[in-house]
């Protein structure tokens, strides 16, 4: 597996920069003559895109998918799956006043250390664009899990200081698909629409945090040691760029329960509760899978920031460009592709060491 991939049996590769020509994905490992639905993949794209959303980048693509490989009668062929999106909407100019300067909180700075080069257009490949040829992924994923009717949602949870209480009677997780935000409380989403109307006008930004449930898994996907479902889960998450914590279950809140309120009690009927996920000893239980992803604020605002260059001389920088005030609402579907990548990969290798 290089270091553009990500996944055992079924394995991914992305390929592109931000403002290159185009950015995509090659898929190998997929069950052949699977019979794809292209609208299905097109509606994933269009829930990311740049310019889909109002609370995000003003950067507008269309983001239509092209198929290079691997489909024969728009069936899987077996053959590496390989699907481009062409870059239309670049405004490399934006970035000519960072070649030589480091955004605070970018990759600019360790990218270059690392390797004496970097692209600075739009952060090349450490930008948040490479995330659309993730989603082309999991979208194929998704029409594979949906065989055994395993369904992936993802929602907003948290914006800033603006939280959303399962407990609440404005909550409901149907109405995520109601609103900008994927929230499942639209008086909290009107809530987080102010906030970010606000920041954008600021030039500010903010971090937040979305909720992911992988329904209808079987039992037994994972390993108990080194590849356990949830340490593969937390390394697809962590492994978007801005992602700054992954919890699962009752995650974080654990420290703060006794083993006989946290402990999930089990009768003939199956678990009285779910507090640790949906996982036990790093193998699912077929309860609901639910994790969070917490992001932390986009780091390129148009405010004031200190800075060095490459010679590390001292600098100020003013970050011009078109950007998204916070990156939740565009990532919640990044969310999902990344569970179903991880969710179609594990069923696949239990699949191929079943036991007679």
């Amino acid at each position: 597996m290089g270091n553009n991939s990500f996944g055992k049996m079924l394995c991914i590769t992305t390929f592109g920069e931000s403002h290159g020509a185009a950015i995509g994905v090659t898929i190998d490992g997929l069950s052949a003559n699977f019979s794809l639905d292209f609208d299905k993949i097109q509606d994933e794209m269009n829930r990311r895109r740049p310019g889909g959303n109002k609370f995000g980048t003003t950067r507008s693509e269309k983001d239509t998918i092209k198929v290079l490989s691997g489909i024969y009668k728009g069936k899987v062929s077996g053959a590496p799956l390989t699907i481009i999106i062409e870059n239309n909407n670049q405004l490399s100019n934006d970035y000519g006043q960072i070649e030589d300067i480091f955004r605070p909180s970018h990759a600019d700075f360790t990218l270059y250390n690392k390797y004496k080069i970097r692209d600075p257009r739009g952060g090349g490949r450490a930008s948040g664009r490479e995330t659309a040829s993730r989603v082309i992924a999991g979208a194929i994923a998704k029409q594979y899990l949906d065989v055994d009717n395993i369904s992936i949602e993802a929602a907003t949870v948290q914006i800033g200081n603006i939280k959303i209480d399962n407990t609440s009677t404005t909550y409901n997780w149907r109405d995520r698909i109601k609103n900008d935000f994927y929230a499942p409380d639209t008086e909290k989403a009107k809530e987080m629409e102010a906030l970010l109307s606000k920041l954008r006008e600021e030039g500010d930004s903010i971090g937040g945090v979305i909720e992911c449930r992988i329904k209808n898994l079987p039992i037994g996907l994972g390993e108990p040691t080194f590849n356990k479902f949830e340490a593969q889960l937390a390394k697809a998450m962590l492994s978007l760029g801005a992602v700054r914590g992954f919890e699962i279950g009752l995650g974080f809140a654990s420290a703060q329960y006794k083993g006989s309120a946290f402990n999930d009690g089990m009768n003939k009927n199956g678990f009285l509760s779910n507090n640790n996920g949906g996982v036990l000893g790093g193998v699912t239980t077929s309860e609901d899978v639910i994790f969070r992803v917490a992001f932390k604020p986009t780091p390129s605002i148009s405010l004031e920031q200190n800075t060095v260059d490459k010679n590390n001389i001292e600098k100020l920088i003013k970050i011009k460009g078109r950007h998204d005030p916070c990156i939740c609402p565009r990532a919640v579907v990044v969310v999902e592709a990344m569970a179903a990548l991880v969710a179609l990969d594990f069923i696949m290798e239990n699949a191929s060491r079943r036991p007679f």
